[in-house]
């Protein structure tokens, strides 16, 4: 998953301290945001939702708003436990842990009252992969799913893929291998069912609207479009657990300047507020101010060819410059202030562990590319006499998300100041066309993030290999490739071997090619309403679960 950031001068500083403090605390003593005797919670979100699609979501933003309508067979729960959602129970798995049988419940319910069947999985599963779809996701079961890489390569049938309704509350899943975290993985909104009758029925209106959708989850959606700003969800009296929902209602708006969010949320029409930079900083000794690192990490990503032709970032020396030469620290502190962490590699810390020691991914593998503006002049003096070139401009693409601009301008000053010659341009466009211009590979140098789609290293390494379609940067290793392909086939019955396969990819990836800077590992800072309860944050797959929420 994907997104961005920027700088904030002393001015500006001084400037956002001053309306903070006009702003006035966090107030514990709020009152209830529910007039009308239904619990309702009003909630922020960082960007427009690009896609309600499962076929099409490919953010942390998409991800979050399905995850709050839509279920899979399974969903995580509080502590990132898998749960059977649509199933039942567990699957059952055959001895070479090959093939998965699920059983459905039988009150698993669409919103306009038709069952959820094993044929809504089929059917979703079978377009996802089909190549007229186009589905970016489609790359999450190609060696997954028998068949699956074939069927979006052209050379095999949708009909072909290893999925099956055995009857309406049975579906059988066969994998081209075993695949350790095969059911995590079934909790990811790609694997959502879709209902073959009605998406049919609504042709190229479905999902372009709130009112074109039908849903299995906790809500249902109200006054969403693909330009909204604001939509609400609403208790699904049709959804098989609705007794445990406490929220009647819970509205949400798009909020991209945190001293918005905090003048909302001082004024009681916000319940949270995500914070960043200054006012992560002042709000820090306030009651209501909470903060968690999760397993987002952010890097800079290097464009090695761009329409046909190599960049400066085909060399080495430069991709070492830029990577060693941001003081991460001082960005973490200064710029986001929420909770962040410097990391020197691309797999988060607290997110995976080796199966037999159980230490710390992120530990055991070390620090890969620390930062050394000694090191990273020596680079470019390297870089520039290689390329031939003693002035060299650069086009940095971020979004209009605030905390991206000024993540943005502190990188360009990094840059600017301590590499002698070079030239950063920013160029900020709309989150979403940010998005669309890293699927098209139009940029050279950008602030990028992803998050883990399911509990493993893979997750964040398999996205670099040469024929992922994430890979949007024309990397290309046939070492780190075959190290990836062994830890997914025949190492994968073998956990400590293949833990040690994928340690020693990441040191290639990062230590030794430098395919992309890592800079840090998210951390979310929030001021949030006391009388609220049950905001869950997720480690992988979607970023939030509402399910939970209560309000007093």
């Amino acid at each position: 998953m994907k997104l961005k950031k920027s700088w904030v001068l002393l001015l500006m500083l001084t400037i956002m301290s001053a309306v903070l403090v006009a702003c006035g605390g966090g107030d514990s003593t709020k009152d209830d945001v529910s007039t009308s005797g239904k619990k309702t919670v009003n909630l922020m979100e960082s960007a427009e939702i690009p896609s309600m699609d499962s076929k099409k979501g490919t953010d942390g933003v998409s991800f979050t708003a399905q995850n709050t309508v839509f279920e899979g067979l399974y969903y995580l729960d509080k502590d990132d436990q898998v749960q059977p959602g649509v199933a039942k129970e567990d699957p059952q798995i055959n001895d070479d842990q090959t093939v998965y049988t699920i059983k459905l419940r039988d009150d698993a319910k669409w919103s306009d009252g038709t069952s959820v069947t094993a044929n809504d999985f089929v059917y979703s599963w079978r377009k996802i992969v089909d190549p007229k779809t186009a589905a970016e996701y489609a790359v999450i079961f190609s060696g997954v799913v028998k068949n699956a890489a074939k069927i979006t390569a052209g050379e095999m049938k949708p009909e072909e893929l290893g999925v099956k309704a055995i009857d309406d509350t049975t579906l059988e899943v066969t994998l081209e291998q075993p695949v350790p975290y095969f059911h995590s993985l079934l909790t990811f909104p790609t694997f959502y069912p879709q209902n073959e009758e009605y998406v049919a029925k609504q042709g190229a209106d479905y999902a372009k609207d709130s009112d074109h959708m039908i849903y299995n989850g906790p809500f249902t959606m109200k006054g969403w479009t693909n330009t909204s700003k604001s939509w609400s969800y609403e208790k699904n009296s049709k959804y098989w657990n609705k007794g445990d929902i406490k929220l009647d209602k819970i509205n949400l708006q798009v909020i991209k300047d945190p001293g918005s969010a905090v003048n909302l949320y001082t004024t009681g029409k916000l319940d949270r507020a995500t914070l960043s930079g200054d006012y992560a900083k002042q709000k820090q000794s306030d009651a209501d101010f909470t903060s968690s690192l999760d397993a987002f990490v952010y890097f800079l990503k290097f464009n090695q060819k761009l329409d046909g032709k190599s960049t400066i970032f085909a060399n080495e020396n430069a991709r070492k410059a830029i990577a060693t030469v941001i003081n991460k620290e001082t960005m973490v502190d200064t710029v986001l202030a929420n909770g962040s962490e410097p990391i020197d590699g691309l797999v988060p810390s607290k997110f995976t562990f080796n199966p037999v020691t159980k230490e710390d991914f992120r530990k055991e593998n070390g620090d890969l590319l620390t930062y050394d503006k000694a090191k990273a002049q020596a680079y470019w003096k390297k870089a520039k006499q290689e390329l031939g070139q003693d002035n060299i401009t650069l086009e940095f693409l971020g979004d209009d998300q605030e905390f991206s601009k000024k993540m943005s301008e502190y990188i360009q000053n990094e840059l600017e100041t301590n590499l002698d010659g070079l030239k950063i341009n920013i160029k900020t466009v709309p989150y979403k066309s940010r998005l669309k211009l890293d699927e098209t590979q139009q940029y050279e140098l950008q602030l990028a993030r992803w998050g883990p789609d399911y509990q493993d290293p893979s997750t964040f390494l398999g996205v670099f290999e040469t024929t992922s379609s994430y890979n949007r940067s024309s990397y290309s290793n046939p070492e780190y490739d075959k190290l990836l392909k062994e830890a997914a086939t025949t190492l994968a019955t073998k956990p400590e071997e293949r833990w040690n396969t994928l340690l020693q990819a990441e040191k290639i990836l990062i230590e030794q090619d430098t395919a992309v800077a890592p800079l840090y590992q998210n951390g979310v800072a929030a001021l949030q309403n006391p009388k609220m309860t049950g905001f869950v944050t997720h480690l992988f797959g979607a970023p939030y679960s509402y399910q939970w929420i209560d309000i007093k």
